[in-house]
């Protein structure tokens, strides 16, 4: 396809739903002539159904409106639409058609289009959403906005349904909010002042280049960010868009507007920040990261270990949850029994997207970058159709507010994302960051940059992975410390990281090799257990004071305690759970017998760090031998007569016996308490199941309501089309009665069976007719016409297909000419015959005077009257 060579003009992208006829009607009847655009329309259309919009819409413009063909090209005054069952795509100035690849109910066809719109138009793009019921159309807007387009949204007060346009309006990409009939004159009056994007800024005159300066003055000091050093070209762009909306010509006026009009600088400053993103940008780059980049990170690291991200200009925090969500399915590939975890710090400097991004809410149109494998697992539709993260994706992000240039970076990551941000930002910024990322990324720690981005200005700091996405490996190069340009002053916003020096960025090795050392060959023995005692963590030697309970596998650390432990752990471990403190139990004897072991436990509650926190850790030590007691003479054993001493001795029996028949009482109860508990343990996973179920009937129940509101959308759409071509019916009904009986030509239309099936007021005076006659045969009506051969005349010519033309007369001594013609459809087909009657009594009259007269005369020439004589 040859890119077009008249030169590029605005395109504008029309989407509209349930309701957009009657806002699209309304839209081109305000359409100044000769604006030099082109309109495409994009609607919900039933795909059985024959298209007709393009017919209703040219009653209300005088521009040409044609339903798309294939490789149709884009012409400037024209309007197109979209054809039913097919998705629409431009390129090089040339419509596509293309098949629907998702299923019906789930097709986004104006997001699809408006994707297509900004990548060929880029500034020149624009794009109007009009009534429609849900989402379709808001990334794609975004699309539009990042591409530095023109976004207008009709009011949603004044559409018949405004999920469509609140939608555009909730995500923030509204440039203009208006009814639909205003929508074109905004859209002329902002090509009409965007000639000042084609400039550049070496060719600004020196007070515009002084200017621009000001409003970098004016952001900072209503935002407290300094975009002076951002790309001029795109600091440019963007003042001139909003110059477009406001119909400002000049810069320096623009900055007079600043001045007086705060709000004007938040959206300016929102304008620059350029938040659009989008899940998987990219997913060729994004399958490398997991398939390539990720397997070497996570073979480094030990089980149960915590990989650190950094997810810098996240926007609304897509490609945070794509990498958590990436990271997740490469953990699932390469290390199943790992028990990795990851933390993302997803950071930006605007507010409002980081609060949206907390929220993990996403439209229904991210179904068009995520695949539904991945839907299905990591995301949870709400009912109204948008979709939520998961609670598994959510908890590995974490997002704050953060100026990645003057605020602290984080340090210690192994993956640093930073995509389509260094584009928007000059030399001397890019400069400033690349070392920045180099020092907080760890040794081997992978930096993921956007597609038109490079870190190849730094070929030491950054090894780039093979292929073309733009993954690179940290180098192993050293950079002073002095040479990174750390921030000055710490920002509350970011973290508080201390910057090490080059003699203590050494130690932390050899301390992980002495703690190493220590956890190996002189740590106790000890488990780290939930609060229910499941074991979640064993470290040391613990065989001589844990063993596997028989039966079913039970990993319960009160099931495996040895005979000895079992009564005292318990009520200690209860003790230190309720209090959160620390319980101690001391020389405990395992075995039972007077030379066994004596052992100390130690059990605190953990309440930091805090991944640990809810957790109990169990620690076991050898205690000593008590020493032993000196033995008496056994005379001297007892001062007690020898018939109490065994009084004494038999109580005490009983003593010990009742002891242990409580002992084993208790025992009895634990194990029936262990039963217990996995009886509910088992009903709890047939619950489970039971629910999965349940979820899953959901899922059906949710995709059949979402193809019925599809479904519903598209009727809606065909009543509006059949509506509008009733009262078009009824008009030309209308229209064709008042040109009958303004003729005064009594007519009637008979079917193929010669019945009735319509006539004229002047029929009535030849035939006895009156509405209730339509459908009966015309030998059933009287008429007083003295034409005996009527019908038979009129089966002749529907034969023959002749017409017949006589001259009749009436009763009442009146002629008339009738002629029977066949009714002929608009498709050539024979479908009755129509008798017309012309008065013609008073030529016959004159006709019978002139002949009366003719004898009287003298002979000569007949002289014929003059023409209008009587």
């Amino acid at each position: 396809m040859e890119p077009e060579a008249d030169g590029p003009f605005p395109i504008v992208g029309i989407g509209a739903s349930a309701g957009g006829l009657e806002a699209l009607e309304e839209f081109f009847r305000h359409v100044p002539e000769g604006c030099g655009m082109a309109f495409v329309v994009v609607q919900h259309l039933d795909p059985t159904h024959v298209g007709v919009l393009a017919e209703l819409l040219q009653r209300t413009t005088s521009m040409p409106v044609v339903q798309v063909r294939d490789r149709m090209k884009v012409k400037p005054d024209s309007v197109y639409v979209i054809p039913p069952n097919r998705d629409l795509s431009l390129l090089h100035g040339s419509l596509h058609l293309l098949e629907p690849t998702a299923p019906r109910g789930l097709r986004l066809p104006i997001d699809f289009f408006f994707r297509s719109l900004a990548d060929d138009r880029h500034e020149r793009s624009i794009g109007v959403v009009l009534s429609g019921m849900g989402s379709d159309g808001t990334p794609g807007l975004r699309a539009i906005k990042e591409a530095a387009g023109l976004v207008l949204v009709q009011e949603p007060a004044t559409a018949k349904f405004d999920a469509m346009p609140r939608s555009a309006i909730a995500a923030g990409l509204a440039d203009v909010v208006a009814p639909a009939a205003e929508l074109p004159e905004r859209i002329a009056s902002y090509v009409k002042h965007a000639s000042l994007l084609g400039r550049t800024a070496p060719l600004l005159p020196e007070g515009e280049r002084s200017a621009l300066e000001k409003v970098a003055i004016v952001l900072r000091a209503r935002t407290g960010h300094d975009f002076s050093l951002y790309k001029k070209s795109t600091v440019q762009r963007r003042i001139e868009r909003r110059m477009g909306i406001h119909q400002i010509d000049r810069i320096a006026t623009y900055v007079q507007y600043l001045q007086k009009n705060p709000q004007e600088v938040d959206l300016l400053f929102r304008e620059l920040l350029i938040g659009v993103t989008s899940f998987f940008r990219d997913p060729d780059a994004w399958d490398q990261l997991r398939d390539e980049a990720l397997p070497p990170l996570l073979a480094s690291r030990p089980p149960r270990s915590v990989l650190r991200a950094w997810s810098v200009g996240c926007s609304t925090g897509e490609e945070a949850f794509s990498l958590a969500i990436a990271f997740r399915e490469a953990v699932e590939k390469t290390a199943p029994h790992s028990s990795l975890t990851l933390q993302v710090f997803a950071t930006d400097l605007d507010p409002d997207a980081i609060a949206r991004g907390r929220q993990g809410h996403f439209p229904p149109g991210i179904v068009a970058d995520v695949s539904p494998e991945r839907m299905k697992r990591f995301f949870v539709q709400e009912e109204d159709g948008s979709f939520r993260i998961g609670k598994e994706i959510r908890e590995m992000v974490t997002f704050a507010t953060q100026n990645a240039i003057m605020d602290p970076p984080f340090t210690k990551l192994d993956v640093l994302v930073c995509r389509n941000l260094l584009i928007y930002l000059g030399p001397e910024l890019q400069k400033r960051l690349l070392p920045l990322f180099h020092y907080s990324l760890n040794a081997g720690g992978t930096l993921f940059l956007g597609s038109a981005e490079t870190a190849g200005g730094e070929p030491d700091l950054f090894t780039p992975l093979p292929g073309k996405s733009r993954l690179y490996r940290r180098g192993s190069a050293a950079v002073p410390l002095e040479a990174i340009p750390f921030p000055a002053v710490s920002s509350a916003a970011g973290p508080p990281t201390l910057v090490p020096s080059a003699a203590q960025k050494a130690v932390p090795d050899i301390q992980a090799l002495a703690d190493h050392v220590l956890l190996q060959r002189f740590a106790p023995a000890a488990v780290l257990v939930n609060r229910t005692g499941d074991i979640l963590f064993v470290s040391g030697r613990t065989g001589k004071y844990l063993e596997p309970a028989a039966g079913k596998a039970n990993w319960n650390v009160f099931a495996m305690a040895r005979e000895g432990l079992r009564l005292e752990l318990p009520e200690a471990f209860r003790k230190a759970v309720r209090e959160g403190g620390v319980g101690h139990l001391r020389g405990l004897r395992m075995g039972g017998a007077e030379n066994g072991l004596l052992v100390d436990v130690t059990v605190q509650a953990l309440a930091e760090p805090e991944a640990l926190r809810g957790t109990v850790m169990i620690v076991f030590s050898d205690a000593a031998a008590p020493p032993a007691a000196p033995q008496r003479p056994q005379a001297r054993r007892s001062g007690l007569p020898g018939r109490q001493e065994a009084a004494l001795q038999v109580e005490l029996d009983e003593a010990r016996s009742a002891l242990q028949s409580l002992r084993s009482d208790v025992q009895a109860m634990r194990e029936e308490m262990q039963s217990s508990t996995e009886e509910l343990k088992s009903a709890n996973e047939e619950l489970q199941s039971t629910n999965e179920e349940l979820q899953s009937t959901n899922e059906e129940l949710t995709t059949s309501r979402e193809e019925m509101q599809s479904l519903n959308e598209e009727l809606q759409t065909v009543n509006a089309e059949q509506v509008a071509r009733m009262d078009e019916l009824t008009r030309a009904s209308d229209d064709m009665k008042n040109l009958l009986n303004a003729t005064d030509i009594a007519t009637v239309f008979l079917d193929g069976d010669l019945r009735v099936r319509r006539f004229t007021t002047g029929a009535t005076r030849l035939f006895k007719l009156i509405p209730g006659d339509v459908g009966r045969p015309l030998t059933d009506v009287s008429n007083s016409l003295q034409y005996p051969d009527l019908v038979t005349d009129a089966r002749e010519v529907l034969r023959t297909l002749v017409f017949s033309q006589k001259e009749i007369a009436t009763e009442g001594e009146r002629w008339f000419e009738v002629r029977i013609l066949p009714y002929r459809t608009v498709d050539n087909r024979i479908d009755g015959v129509v008798m017309t009657f012309f008065d013609i009594t008073r030529s016959k009259t004159l006709e019978a005077r002139l002949r009366l007269a003719a004898p009287e005369e003298e002979p000569g020439p007949v002289r014929r009257p003059a023409a209008g004589a009587p």
